[in-house]
């Protein structure tokens, strides 16, 4: 060994050996943390790969099969291909389905939107028995569905309806609510709105309450008072949260089963089919669970869109 390469032997032993010094140490893939968080997760994981990830696949396949009562004594579901969604959309029920589903779903966000705004800016102001009123609020909330459908058919009822008898103080004849294939969505609608209402109002007076005071001091200085402050102020600062209400309302109201069967059952003269309807009817009723399962698939679809139209506006909202 020549005296130049001792010399750079004995430079670069001590630099390098500080240089390894300063590298940080390698990790293990898996250290007993990253282990620890997936035995905390694994749990939550398997809760939604039996219970969601499994029907649904399942219902995707039942979708493509010949899936009747038949299929639980021989085991066997012939698979049929597309044939399932083509006799769902060539259905005569398909067309005003769709359309119903619409009309309900529309009439029940906009209602539900509108009567929960005006509750939400009026509890917004302190009075007394606010809190007390805003909690009583919630019991339609909180009743299950099949008994408020209960409580609202006789409500309805035409004949000893308690509705009917005040409107007929009015000089009001009897309306058939329920009966009357013209009249029988809208008072399903209504029904809906009224099941909807407390919701809205939740996470409407949940985002008032984080809009600072000073902006409708300083607005009041320059004369943005009421409606003005309303449109100039309020609603400006509550569109991320009147985003996700409307969206999550859709998701909610596209899927209402409960009410509708407890009310009218998709009748009069199938007035109130949906889809949900007509999924559970073709599945429990006429027991072809393949035709069912492509109604829902259909319904799946429709929701999934809307789903991803939350996650990209929750997104913004929480980025803002």
């Amino acid at each position: 060994m020549t005296s130049e390469s001792l010399q750079i032997k004995r430079a670069s032993g001590p630099a390098s050996t500080r240089i390894e010094d300063e590298l940080p140490p390698k990790r293990n893939r898996f250290n007993k943390e990253e282990i620890t968080k997936i035995l905390f997760v694994l749990p939550a994981g398997l809760f939604m790969v039996l219970y969601f990830g499994y029907p649904v696949i399942k219902n995707v396949t039942m979708s493509f099969q010949d899936y009747t009562t038949k299929t639980f004594f021989t085991g066997e579901a012939p698979w049929v291909g597309v044939q399932n969604y083509v006799t769902v959309i060539s259905s005569n029920l398909f067309g005003p389905a769709m359309l119903n589903t619409a009309l309900f779903t529309v009439g029940s966000i906009l209602g539900q939107f509108a009567i929960g705004m005006a509750l939400a800016v009026f509890f917004n102001k302190k009075f007394p028995l606010s809190g007390f009123l805003r909690a009583m609020l919630l019991l339609p909330w909180l009743l299950p569905l099949i008994v408020a459908s209960a409580t609202w058919r006789s409500i309805l009822d035409q004949d000893s309806g308690i509705l009917n008898q005040f409107l007929g103080t009015f000089g009001i004849p009897a309306i058939p609510w329920l009966t009357s294939p013209s009249v029988a969505l809208a008072a399903v609608i209504i029904v809906n709105i009224w099941v909807g209402i407390p919701f809205n109002v939740t996470l409407l007076y949940g985002g008032l309450q984080d809009i600072p005071t000073e902006l409708y001091e300083a607005g009041a200085l320059d004369g943005a008072t009421g409606w003005k402050a309303f449109w100039h102020i309020t609603w400006p600062n509550m569109r991320p949260v009147v985003s996700v209400v409307l969206i999550l309302g859709v998701v909610y109201t596209i899927k209402v089963l409960d009410i509708i069967l407890g009310l009218t059952n998709g009748g009069p003269a199938n007035a109130t089919q949906t889809i949900a309807v007509r999924s559970y009817q073709e599945s429990f009723v006429n027991f072809q669970f393949g035709v069912g399962a492509a109604f829902s698939n259909i319904l799946i679809l429709i929701s999934l869109v809307f789903a991803v139209i939350y996650l990209r506006v929750n997104r913004r909202a929480v980025d803002e």
